[in-house]
């Protein structure tokens, strides 16, 4: 784990605060690690950070994740995503 008593980017203004927000108690890990542990992309780890639907905090460009977190999410129950190409309504109609 990284050393993350320096400072946090406040959102509101671009500046930086000093960590009050961030739990130190909580293990966390880096998105890229989140990535590999729940195979879900680095992308859509930080979209649902700041969608507030994972925990974690961000420090300058690098999202941390709460373990206990990501894996509250990964034992959620979650609709799959679509299977395979959209298939065009009139070309379906067609060939029945």
């Amino acid at each position: 784990m990284k050393d993350i008593s320096s400072l946090v980017r406040d959102e509101c203004g671009g500046g930086y605060v000093m960590v009050k927000a961030i739990d130190t108690n909580r293990e966390y890990i880096t998105t890229p690690e989140a990535s590999k542990r729940s195979g879900l992309s680095k992308v859509y780890l930080a979209h649902l950070l700041r969608n507030g639907r994972l925990e974690g905090f961000q420090l300058a460009r690098e999202w941390f994740i709460y373990t206990d977190s990501l894996e509250m999410f990964l034992a959620t129950p979650r609709k799959s995503g679509p299977k395979g190409p959209i298939k065009n309504k009139k070309a379906s109609e067609e060939e029945h």
